[in-house]
């Protein structure tokens, strides 16, 4: 590739990525950007902080540079990073280096003294984005806090955001920009799931170079375990200050500061074809079917497109050669289109039911409801989430709903000879039979029953919220007014559960009256009422328990008014152990001056005989 030619992409690459809508990957962007210092080392590309551009905004001069972040992605260019660190320290006659390692997010950079709210701009000059926290942008621990990202919680941009956003820094880049907010990114607002981070709010390690090399990789497995946020890999840095003023800056990159990623295995295949899958939504995503290729340990026959806009843009289709990359997922991801296709075509009607299809983004739609794909995508959702009834795979369900069998009450109302009128066999009609039996008798919580059903904005977790609040057998005909006073929950996402609930009413208070074993979660003013040794202490549980599960474990530390956390953090109250703890976590409470107690500790503590 000419020179010329590279940095052109680059440029295109990268002001993409500005905008909030990456056209690569950043492994896939770094590697151009390494292909070029080889070629050229002193191009002025390298040179330059990659500028953000705000239209519109004030410019402000930032009192110390916001530079960019050097990387390194594999062991030996973090040992060689090390290796100048210990050198320059050398030289000033330091013997003991500490380093640094903390959590590297992947959001919109900031710098928030408490009056001016900048974004990065080119690194020397930002422009004012305050009216951020004015849209309902949240600043973690406060104002004034320093440097840190705009991210969107993870897990909630997946549940919620993902069919509309490429990317969450795409919609957290159109909050910023836009003086019109996008209906989705409002109502992440509203819910308050758009903050702004300050990297002194995250936990970090400190230690010598020799534990840093050796523990890199836990450290970036902890990272990513331990925050709902995107994440980018880890920043690793140097402690001492008089060490930082003597190595330096490039116009580039702090020298004394190394980024850590993982760029993960990639390989090469070739699309043979692409099936289009209805989820239970009725968005239509692009699966690819590709040439066989050993990836990771495993044999990868299909990989995942995000949408039809992408299948579209980069001419995706048989024939076209693709690299995919498998960084700690289990499902591959595509990284970049090698060669076109000339077939790249996406569909106008639904592969399905065969209704015309609407474009939302750049995603297709089935609207029709009584789309075939997408019943059987809630039916096997019900049963995922229930958890207490096995043999029901999405084949299963498959055969029920094209015998028409199609909602929960048809399939409920079914006994060992509907099934084998069907065509299953003797034993798996008994099966199946049985676990519908199992399914009602078998005691599970009130909230994943609840969030079975599948209602839009309500997962597991706010479910679980909800009933803290309204007990189920009050949830028909529930006002958007009432949830809103719940905290968690925003005006939008109020209006949808509610209209979700009235929707699903006769059909929840149909499973209802089959007389489940639920769970029933305690309402908050009971909650409030218990004063135990734990009561509104933050708990999280790890290890093998003696005494029981660790769910039950979890269930029983509600009751008492806990609040029962999956990670140990600066929030953490307690860390209650098993068997086979590994180091890495009590060390971190240690570190967090968590308090950490044995089973028997716990039990003793809260007054219950193991």
């Amino acid at each position: 590739m000419e020179i010329a030619s590279l940095v052109q992409l680059l440029e295109k690459y990268n002001q993409a990525y500005r905008n909030g809508q990456p056209l690569v990957s950043d492994a896939e962007y770094d590697r151009l950007v390494e292909k070029l210092r080889d070629a050229v080392p002193e191009h002025p590309f390298l040179s330059t902080v990659e500028p953000e551009a705000l239209p519109g905004r004030q410019e402000v001069r930032h009192p110390m540079p916001m530079l960019s972040t050097e990387k390194a992605y594999t062991p030996e260019q973090l040992k060689r990073y090390v290796g100048r660190v210990c050198k320059a320290a050398q030289d000033l006659g330091l013997d003991d280096i500490l380093f640094r390692v903390s959590p590297k997010l992947d959001g919109l950079a900031g710098r928030d003294d408490g009056e001016v709210f900048a974004s990065r701009g080119n690194g020397i000059v930002g422009y004012e984005i305050s009216s951020a926290f004015e849209k309902g942008v949240i600043p973690i621990g406060g104002r004034g806090l320093g440097l840190g990202e705009i991210v969107v919680v993870q897990s909630y941009f997946t549940s919620h955001l993902a069919d509309t956003f490429e990317h969450p820094r795409n919609m957290v880049v159109g909050i910023v920009s836009s003086d019109t907010l996008n209906p989705d990114a409002e109502k992440a607002l509203n819910d308050g799931m758009v903050r702004f981070v300050p990297y002194s709010q995250m936990t970090f390690w400190q230690g010598g170079a020799e534990e840093l090399l050796e523990r890199i990789d836990e450290f970036i497995d902890t990272v990513m375990a331990t925050y709902d946020y995107p994440l980018d890999g880890v920043v690793v840095e140097v402690v001492d200050e008089r060490l930082k003023d003597a190595m330096g800056a490039t116009t580039h990159h702090y020298r004394w500061q190394i980024a850590v990623k993982r760029k993960g295995e990639t390989a090469r295949t070739t699309v043979e074809g692409i099936q289009w899958q209805v989820g239970r939504t009725g968005n239509i995503t692009p699966v690819l079917e590709v040439a066989p290729v050993v990836l990771s340990g495993a044999t990868i026959r299909r990989v995942t497109a995000h949408h039809a806009g992408m299948v579209g843009r980069r001419n995706i289709g048989p024939g076209a050669r693709i690299e995919i990359i498998r960084s700690g997922e289990v499902i591959p991801k595509l990284e970049r289109v090698l060669a076109v296709s000339s077939q790249a075509e996406v569909p106008d009607s639904c592969p399905v039911c065969g209704r015309a299809l609407t474009w939302k983004g750049d995603f297709l739609r089935c609207t029709n409801v009584g789309c075939p794909a997408k019943i059987e995508q809630r039916i096997s959702h019900w049963f995922k989430i229930l958890g207490s009834a096995d043999w029901y795979g999405i084949k299963t369900i498959q055969k029920l709903v094209a015998a028409g069998f199609d909602s929960l009450e048809k399939i409920y109302a079914m006994r060992e000879e509907d099934f084998l009128v069907l065509g299953f066999g003797p034993v798996q009609s008994k099966n199946l039979a049985e676990a519908l039996a199992v399914s009602r008798t078998k005691e599970v919580e009130d909230w994943r029953f609840l969030a079975a059903f599948g209602i839009s904005d309500l997962g597991v977790g706010d479910s679980r919220r909800l009933l803290q609040h309204v007990a189920l057998y009050d949830l028909m005909g529930i006002e958007p007014e009432t949830i809103a006073r719940i905290s968690g929950f925003g005006e939008i996402t109020s209006r949808s559960i509610s209209q979700g609930i009235a929707e699903q009413a006769e059909t929840m208070n149909h499973m209802l009256e089959l007389g489940f074993n639920l769970e029933k979660t305690p309402l908050v003013s009971h909650m409030e009422s218990v004063e135990s040794p734990i009561s509104g202490k933050k708990v999280v549980f790890t290890g093998k328990m003696a005494a029981g599960s660790r769910e039950a474990m979890q269930a029983r530390a509600r009751q008492l008014g806990a609040i029962v956390q999956t990670a140990v953090s600066s929030t953490t109250d307690l860390l209650v152990c098993g068997q086979r703890v590994g180091a890495s976590k009590r060390d971190k409470a240690k570190r967090l001056e968590v308090k950490v107690l044995t089973e028997a500790q716990y039990q003793s503590l809260i007054g219950d005989n193991p």
